[in-house]
């Protein structure tokens, strides 16, 4: 793919893969890497609609050429989000094309001057609602703030309905041959796209229910994001899911997560999942949180209702990797979650089931019973309580599910 692809009319694909990148952000791992897309709309005049991460100047600027040829440049660059994964080569375009004007609104050119010393000439900036004409193709910009900075916007063309939405919709993995959802296995990249959602968007889960409304105002016909395929089959469907996870709805199962040093909070959290099997629950994920990523884990309980946290004391304080998981959820404002804690400890009694159970407390989640507490290895009675526990859950899930419908 080292030319840009067509996705509609006079519009082009002319993003690129990160396959050398192993961390989104330094924190989010990219086991198959990312891609950053930017599109190109050459009418009689010429929008370049969001850019690339700085190391991948030289390849956007050669797709760019390879549409336009040398003697013609790009008139716009429209800024929808201003992270430097989409911006990070517009000080070298701006070089490469003088007369290039940056569109973006007020909260973009405040973040063009303290990120990139944009001079103001320089600056285009437009209220919500506000278009741009480039001859046969009209653009309009949607503010949709905190999706997941405050001047995200999304771009429209009414001439050939392409929704231009930067990070919503988008996920993590490169664009291996294909660019649309129809060409790619949407089963890898929606489990990517909500690994993305949960842990990057999905605090503003509020904004982005806002953001979805003012979006269903547009006869859009296809969803072009920053990350990941673009929606052109049924660009329906990946709005909807965006919904839903917006409104925090969930999906029948559970995911058990535990931290343990020597195997024995190991046997109380499997203990837990046979007794949710047995009961019929067949959507059931375990993490151990010493070796699954939080990004995963975040992901799998942002899917289903249930979640089992099992954790032993170290050091008087709550094993650090389950510690690290709890702030992440705390972060994530993540609502309707029905909650199991199963606690161990040697010789400082209550330490770690307390930190569980104020999880519960500050997301205002239901918490279940039996709180089980083991002392340095589960005894029988233990394995009871956790088995209780599972049925418990299992009950709730399927409840939950039935009111559902």
């Amino acid at each position: 793919m080292n030319c840009g692809i067509p996705v509609t009319k006079d519009t082009y694909w002319v993003g690129v893969n990160d396959r050398q990148t192993d961390l989104f952000e330094s924190i989010w791992p990219l086991p198959r890497g990312v891609s950053y897309n930017a599109y190109l709309v050459a009418d009689e005049k010429v929008a370049l609609i969001d850019t690339v991460k700085n190391c991948y100047e030289a390849d956007l600027i050669g797709k760019i050429q390879g549409i336009l040829g040398k003697d013609r440049g790009v008139d716009y660059l429209i800024v929808n989000h201003m992270e430097p994964d989409h911006s990070g080569a517009i000080k070298v375009l701006k070089g490469f094309f003088p007369q290039m004007k940056i569109v973006g609104n007020a909260q973009t050119k405040e973040f063009l001057k303290s990120f990139y010393a944009v001079d103001d000439s320089d600056i285009l900036v437009f209220k919500d609602g506000e278009g741009l004409d480039l001859g046969t193709h009209k653009l309009s910009f949607h503010l949709i703030p905190m999706v997941h900075w405050p001047e995200t916007m999304v771009t429209f063309d009414w001439a050939t309905g392409v929704a231009f939405t930067c990070d919503a919709f988008g996920g993590f993995g490169t664009l291996d041959g294909g660019i649309f959802d129809d060409e790619v296995d949407m089963g890898y990249y929606e489990g990517e796209i909500l690994r993305y959602f949960s842990n990057i968007v999905g605090r503003y889960a509020p904004q982005v229910e806002k953001a979805i409304q003012k979006l269903k105002g547009l006869d859009y016909k296809i969803i072009a994001p920053s990350h990941g395929p673009i929606h052109r089959k049924n660009p329906n469907y990946i709005v909807e899911q965006y919904a839903r996870w917006s409104r925090h709805e969930t999906d029948c199962g559970a995911v058990i997560a535990f931290g343990s040093m020597y195997g024995n909070t190991q046997k109380v959290a499997e203990q837990v999942a046979r007794a949710l099997s047995a009961e019929g629950i067949e959507h059931i994920v375990l993490h151990d949180t010493s070796r699954s990523h939080p990004s995963f884990i975040v992901r799998d309980i942002w899917r289903y209702s249930g979640l089992v946290l099992a954790a032993c004391t170290y050091n008087m304080i709550l094993f650090p990797p389950v510690q690290t998981l709890v702030e992440h959820l705390k972060n994530k404002n993540m609502k309707n979650r029905i909650l199991g804690v199963c606690a161990s400890y040697s010789w400082s009694k209550g330490v770690a089931l307390k930190a569980l159970k104020e999880l519960a407390a500050s997301g205002g989640w239901e918490l279940l019973e039996p709180q089980a507490e083991v002392k340095s290895s589960p005894t029988p009675e233990d394995l009871k309580l956790c088995d209780q526990l599972g049925k418990n859950l299992a009950q709730r899930l399927k409840a939950c599910q039935s009111a559902a419908g």
